[in-house]
């Protein structure tokens, strides 16, 4: 079948759902303990860490590094995406290896009680969803990647207009060459992507005139990948009233 391109020449892949019934799996003490010690490397102490109970296909954690006077955000890793190789394209092989991290304003509710609500949880719940796509779908996930909510793309909660993510280096890592890939005991090479929400225009002008464009036009008006709901749609043009 011939792949369906964007205006832009982006392949869009259309995923169906899962017809076979998912292998449920535990946690790999290997891959938590490898991507803890990085994390905490080149980024900060772990304060705590999401454990699943049920892991369908890949037991995934999530690590959080608290904010400090430094470093005013959370930080939030997954742990064991990488457990699984992803389906890449030829001559993407040393990027079958992946995990995903997204960060918070320090003001964020964070914890089981705030997570209980939806407007506090649809950031994890996507870096989880994000983490599992690739395995559930047989695909894979790549810098500016962008998955929306559903087709049209309709808002994540109640407290934001974002429908989508993106995937990005992560520009906040101090050290962002010796972040980005490590290696395994097993010589398998995993790389960190970090997520930026998007509203629906900006995965359409990426659609339409390229990856690189939306990514200059974050830049420009500041935009980085703590998540800030109020933040300006870079992809909607400011009307002057006299």
């Amino acid at each position: 079948m011939s792949q369906e391109m964007s205006k832009s020449g982006v392949p869009i892949y259309r995923h169906s759902e899962r017809e076979e019934e998912f292998d449920y799996v535990t946690e790999n003490e290997q891959t938590l303990h490898a991507v803890s010690n990085h994390v905490e490397k080149h980024i900060g102490k772990i304060s705590n860490v999401f454990h699943e109970i049920i892991s369908p296909q890949v037991h995934l954690d999530v690590l959080i590094v608290n904010p400090t006077k430094e470093r005013d955000y959370y930080t939030l890793v997954t742990a064991g995406m990488s457990n699984l190789p992803m389906n890449v394209p030829n001559g993407a092989e040393k990027y079958k290896f992946a995990e995903l991290m997204i960060y918070l304003p320090s003001n964020w509710p964070v914890g089981p009680e705030a997570f209980n609500k939806e407007e506090n949880y649809w950031p994890i719940y996507w870096l989880k969803k994000m983490a599992r796509l690739p395995h559930e779908f047989n695909t894979w996930l790549y810098l500016g990647h962008t998955v929306p909510n559903g087709d049209p793309a309709k808002p994540f909660a109640s407290n934001t207009s974002f429908s989508g993510m993106i995937l990005n280096v992560p520009t906040l890592v101090e050290d962002l060459k010796s972040f980005f890939t490590l290696s395994m005991p097993n010589e398998s090479e995993v790389h960190f992507f970090s997520l930026i929400p998007l509203y629906k225009e900006e995965m359409d002008l990426k659609l339409k005139s390229g990856t690189e464009i939306l990514f200059e036009k974050l830049e420009k008006s500041g935009v980085n990948e703590i998540i800030n709901i109020k933040r300006k749609n870079v992809a909607k043009k400011a009307f002057l009233f006299f």
